[in-house]
C-alpha cells in the first residue's frame, strides 16, 4: 500500500457489514479506519435484528410451553429489560473496544467521499488506498396522504425500542419487519393489525410461504388486511386512523410504518468519484467493485438487504483488496422471518421441478406439540432435475433446518447424495427424507411415496 496515505482502507459506515469488513481487513495486516456517525454496530445491533429477536423469544417460549402441556406467561417488564441488556442500553462502548482490540481506528462523525481515496469526516480529510462504502439504508415512507405530517409515528427503531406495549398496533407493511413486530406486540399482550397491499404477507417470497404464514398469524390473533392500500392517515386524539377506499377505517394507539428501506446514497459524495447510484443503490461488479479503488457492501449496493449478506460481502471485499480475485456468489442466500412458526427460504423461488412435504407428518412434530396435526408447516424443494436450486419452509425453527438446503444448493450436491444422507430421528431435518424422495419421483414422473410418518410415532386410535 502507498505510504503517503493515512490508511490502507477506510470503511465508510460502521454497521454490521462495515465493522465485519474492517475486522477482516485488519486480520490481513492492513491499517483500517471505520467512519460512523451513530453507534458502531449499526441498525442490526441496536434497532433491528438483535432487539426484535430478543422481544420475539419470550412470546415464542410461552406459546411453546402451552403447546406442550405446560404453563407459562410473559413477564413484560422483564422482556423489555432483557431487550435493553441485549442492545447494551444503546451504548457502543463495547464495540469501540472491539475495534480498538483489532487495531482499527474509529473516526466518529458524518463521513462522505471527497475524491478517489479520500473521505471527509467533520471537515477533516483522510486518505486511503481503498474506500469501502457501507452506509446502509434508510426507512421508506410511502406517499399516503397525511402520513408524513403525523407526529409520533413509529418506524422499526421506535418499535424495537418500545417502553410499553401498545394496546393496538397498526402496521403498514407485511414484510419481515412488519410481521415480526406485529407478533411481538400480540404475544406481549396487545392487539396488532397488518396492512399489506399484496394478497399475502411476505410478498417477495414464494406465494405458498406467504399464504401459509398469513394463516398462522391469523391463528395467533393478528388481524390481516390484505390486498389493500391505505388512502390516508390522520390522528384523532390519542388514536391513529388509517382510511381506505372500500374498507372500514382502522384505529390504534400506535402506527408502525414498516414498508421497507432504501439504500442511503444521498449526501455521501458519490459525485466526487464519478459514481452515479441507480434506483437500487450503488452498482457493483461481481467482485463488489464500485469504481476506482472503491467498493460497496451491504444494503447500499441493493443486492440483498440482509445483515448476513453484508457481512459475507465484507469478507469478499477484504480478499479482493488483498488481490485474491474472489467473486461474490448469491446462488444460496438464506432468508428467515423469525415469527413463530418461522418462515424461511433460500435460492430460487421457482424451478422446473418441485416437491412438498408437510411438517405435520414429521415424527418430531408429534413430540414437539400436542397440536401437531393442525400444523400447516411444510418444506418445498425446487430442482433443475439434478440438484436443488431453491427451497422454502414454514415450521418451528425452519431457519435452522433449512440450512441443509442452503449448503446443498451452494455446494451443488446431487439429489442422489441428498437421498443417501442419514437424517437424525426424531428431528425436523427428517422432513428431507420425504421431500427428497417425492422430488426424485416427480422428476422421474413416478407415483409419489406414502406418508413419511414413522409407524412408531403415529397417534394412538381414539
Amino acid at each position: 500500500m502507498s505510504p503517503s496515505n493515512d490508511y490502507d482502507v477506510i470503511v465508510l459506515g460502521g454497521g454490521a457489514p462495515g465493522e465485519h469488513c474492517a475486522a477482516a481487513l485488519a486480520l490481513r495486516g492492513l491499517h483500517v479506519a471505520v467512519v460512523e456517525r451513530e453507534l458502531v454496530g449499526g441498525e442490526c445491533s441496536y434497532w433491528a435484528c438483535i432487539p426484535s429477536k430478543s422481544l420475539l423469544r419470550p412470546g415464542e417460549a410461552v406459546a411453546g410451553a402451552r403447546n406442550a402441556a405446560a404453563t407459562a406467561q410473559v413477564d413484560v417488564a422483564a422482556a423489555l429489560a432483557w431487550r435493553d441488556y441485549m442492545v447494551s442500553n444503546w451504548s457502543d462502548a463495547g464495540q469501540q473496544r472491539w475495534l480498538a482490540d483489532r487495531g482499527i481506528d474509529l473516526l466518529r462523525g458524518t463521513g462522505k467521499l471527497a475524491g478517489t481515496g479520500v473521505v471527509e469526516v467533520g471537515g477533516v480529510r483522510h486518505t486511503a488506498e481503498h474506500v469501502v462504502v457501507a452506509t446502509g439504508a434508510a426507512p421508506f415512507v410511502p406517499p399516503i396522504a397525511g402520513l408524513r405530517e403525523l407526529e409520533g409515528v413509529w418506524g422499526t427503531r421506535e418499535a424495537t425500542s418500545m417502553k410499553a406495549v401498545p394496546r393496538r398496533l397498526l402496521v403498514l407493511g407485511g414484510g419481515a419487519a412488519g410481521v415480526e413486530l406485529a407478533q411481538v406486540v400480540r404475544r406481549l399482550g396487545g392487539e396488532a393489525v397488518i396492512v399489506e397491499g399484496a394478497d399475502r404477507v411476505l410478498p417477495r417470497e414464494p406465494a405458498p410461504l406467504g399464504q401459509a404464514l398469513s394463516e398462522a398469524l391469523r391463528r395467533d390473533g393478528i388481524e390481516l388486511v390484505l390486498g389493500m392500500h391505505a388512502a390516508a392517515a390522520r390522528r384523532e386524539g390519542e388514536e391513529y386512523v388509517l382510511a381506505f377506499d372500500g374498507h372500514p377505517e382502522l384505529r390504534g394507539d400506535r402506527l408502525l410504518v414498516a414498508t421497507g428501506r432504501r439504500p442511503r446514497v444521498e449526501g455521501i459524495g458519490l459525485e466526487t468519484v464519478g459514481v452515479e447510484a441507480n434506483p437500487h443503490g450503488i452498482g457493483v461488479d461481481d467482485h463488489l467493485r464500485a469504481g476506482e479503488r472503491l467498493w460497496a457492501i451491504g444494503d447500499v449496493n441493493g443486492i440483498w438487504p440482509l445483515t448476513h449478506v453484508g457481512e459475507y460481502e465484507g469478507d469478499v471485499v477484504a480478499e479482493n483488496i488483498r488481490g485474491d480475485g474472489r467473486p461474490a456468489n448469491y446462488d444460496a442466500v438464506p432468508r428467515v422471518v423469525y415469527t413463530d412458526p418461522q418462515a424461511a427460504a433460500v435460492g430460487a423461488t421457482e424451478a422446473q421441478y418441485s416437491a412438498t412435504a408437510p411438517v405435520s407428518e414429521v415424527p418430531k412434530t408429534a413430540t414437539y406439540t400436542h397440536a401437531y396435526a393442525e400444523s400447516n408447516g411444510f418444506l418445498t424443494l425446487l430442482s433443475d432435475g439434478q440438484r436443488l436450486t431453491g427451497a422454502y419452509a414454514l415450521g418451528p425453527e425452519a431457519g435452522e433446518w433449512l440450512q441443509q438446503a442452503t449448503l446443498a444448493i451452494r455446494a451443488r450436491v446431487p439429489l442422489e447424495v441428498l437421498s443417501d444422507t442419514i437424517q437424525p430421528f426424531p428431528s425436523f431435518s427428517s422432513i428431507y427424507d420425504g421431500a427428497v424422495k417425492t422430488l426424485r419421483m416427480t422428476i422421474a414422473d413416478q407415483p409419489r411415496p406414502a406418508s413419511p410418518m414413522d409407524p412408531q410415532m403415529a397417534p394412538l386410535p381414539g
